[in-house]
């Protein structure tokens, strides 16, 4: 039996994982400006940070197989502690770019390894708590790194607050490897009572079908989290502080919704969620679409946020159940990695068609991308 304490050493370290990803956002406008660096340098550094986390998350399994999970986020903690420290220190772009390597690297093994772990070990209900804790982290990072830019330390001290937490978490999951160690006899919970209905490897259509829908899925709420505050703004007349606030509330509810979805996971199997989630975001995208008041764009953007909420979760959760013990860690290592890529370059593809063609294409793509997700898991269904 997993100790109880353990599940809270997870939560902690999905808080961690969420602490650093939305601060550089933040902390860019005075950090360029100490650095004496161009505006859109910020996008080289974060697609470095982005891609080093894929490449971590696809090689997960590799690594998995040579040190267990607690050893991984050990690691993968103190590297993610020690690149943030630097960051605090850093005087040029290219020490920025330097530290971003094992950032990215350490937050993508940290990423696909705890996915892997819970997915196997605990309920889709935890599964989609561990998600909503990584909402925490992405709110307090933020909130770190203003009130330091707004006292006397500036960008730096906030980089090396969140360092600390970073590496004080470090010591904790050092202290704590024993708690890691599961049972060989130890199985998966089943516990939406829901039976395998095939079994397919790695590399198989069912395989790739599995990765592509992560790829899809992080670009609709990527594109949606980057875009939405423009169309409301430019397309649609809201007051800039209104969009600002709404598009705030879009990942609060993806957060919201992941920590209801886990009250009613236990009753509701993970493809009826998932399902059910995506029917939610088309419904969003429609409304977010639609010529008419702001109002109901606002409406279409919560309706996004929620109806996002137990997609990745749940598709997460169910990958043991629909492939080998052996694949399953191969397959979650791909996703998690293929959602990077989605996250990283969808959004920017988006927004060079919007640039061409105007803003008013965001939501209809976004309907689009959602109605592909549904074809996609159809036919991930019927072959799983």
């Amino acid at each position: 039996m997993l100790s109880p304490v353990l599940l809270i050493l997870i939560y902690l370290a999905f808080i961690s994982l969420g602490l650093p990803d939305s601060v550089l956002g933040v902390a860019w406008p005075p950090m360029r400006e100490s650095l004496g660096l161009p505006l859109e340098a910020v996008g080289l550094l974060s697609l470095l940070i982005t891609l080093c986390s894929a490449a971590s998350s696809f090689s997960t399994e590799f690594w998995l197989r040579r040190i267990s999970t607690g050893p991984a986020v050990l690691i993968s903690c103190l590297l993610t502690g020690g690149s943030l420290l630097i960051f605090s220190f850093a005087g040029s772009f290219a020490v920025l770019m330097l530290a971003a390597v094992p950032l990215g690297w350490g937050a993508g093994c940290v990423d696909s390894s705890l996915n892997a772990f819970v997915a196997r070990h605990y309920s889709s209900r935890h599964m989609n708590w561990l998600h909503a804790f990584w909402g925490v982290g992405a709110t307090v990072g933020p909130l770190l790194m203003t009130q330091a830019i707004a006292g006397a330390g500036g960008w730096s001290r906030g980089y090396r607050e969140i360092a600390f937490l970073q590496l004080g978490l470090a010591a904790l999951f050092l202290f704590t490897l024993p708690l890691w160690k599961v049972p060989e006899t130890l199985t998966a919970p089943s516990a939406t009572g829901e039976t395998p209905h095939g079994r397919a490897l790695a590399n198989s259509p069912a395989g790739w079908l599995s990765v592509s829908s992560y790829l899809l899925y992080t670009g609709v709420e990527g594109t949606t989290g980057l875009w939405a505050n423009s169309v409301l703004v430019e397309r649609r007349g809201v007051p800039p502080t209104t969009a600002g606030l709404w598009v705030a509330c879009y990942f609060g509810a993806i957060m919201t919704g992941r920590i209801l979805v886990g009250f009613v996971s236990e009753r509701w199997n993970n493809r009826r969620l998932a399902a059910g989630g995506l029917y939610l975001c088309g419904l969003g995208a429609v409304c977010f679409s639609w010529p008419g008041p702001a109002e109901l764009a606002l409406i279409g953007l919560l309706l996004l946020g929620l109806g996002a909420a137990p997609v990745y979760p749940c598709l997460m959760h169910e990958t043991p159940r629909r492939f080998t013990a052996a694949a399953a860690p191969v397959v979650i290592g791909r996703q998690v990695g293929s959602a990077y890529v989605g996250a990283a370059l969808i959004p920017a593809l988006m927004g060079w068609l919007a640039a061409q063609y105007g803003l008013q294409l965001i939501g209809p793509l976004v309907a689009t991308f959602v109605v592909s997700i549904l074809v996609v898991l159809h036919r991930l269904n019927r072959l799983t």
